[in-house]
């Protein structure tokens, strides 16, 4: 596949995201890791695996930017909960404002985009 036509995505947003992505579902309210996982993949991250959101879970644990306890289940083995901290809060509004400004660049770019004249010819 050539480099124009290729994608890391599937469709998806970028792994690169689910940082902010678990740090706003935090901020939604205290969850387990499985639930982190299928909401994410509803946001978009299609490629988002168990192993790889644990890392980032204990990674964003190891910034004090969430904090965890284990709590017990009926339905099975007990669970890990996790919970946005203050410094969660505030890593979110960094990552919310710079969400914005890739916002407006993409959409300069996309609106640039759509006035060439001509795209089919461009190929």
């Amino acid at each position: 596949m050539s480099p124009a036509t290729s994608r890391d995505t599937n469709g998806a947003l970028p792994r690169h995201y689910l940082k902010p992505c678990l740090l706003l579902l935090l901020a939604e309210g205290p969850s387990h890791g499985y639930e982190l996982l299928e909401h994410v993949r509803n946001m978009g991250i299609k490629g988002a695996e168990p192993g790889g959101l644990y890392r980032y879970l204990r990674s964003m644990e190891k910034e004090e930017l969430v904090s965890s306890w284990w709590e017990p289940s009926q339905a099975g083995p007990a669970r890990r909960t996790y919970v946005l901290t203050d410094e969660g809060a505030a890593a979110l509004e960094v990552s919310v404002g710079s969400l914005r400004d890739v916002r407006e660049i993409l959409v300069s770019l996309l609106d640039r985009y759509d006035e060439l004249p001509a795209k089919s010819s461009a190929h």
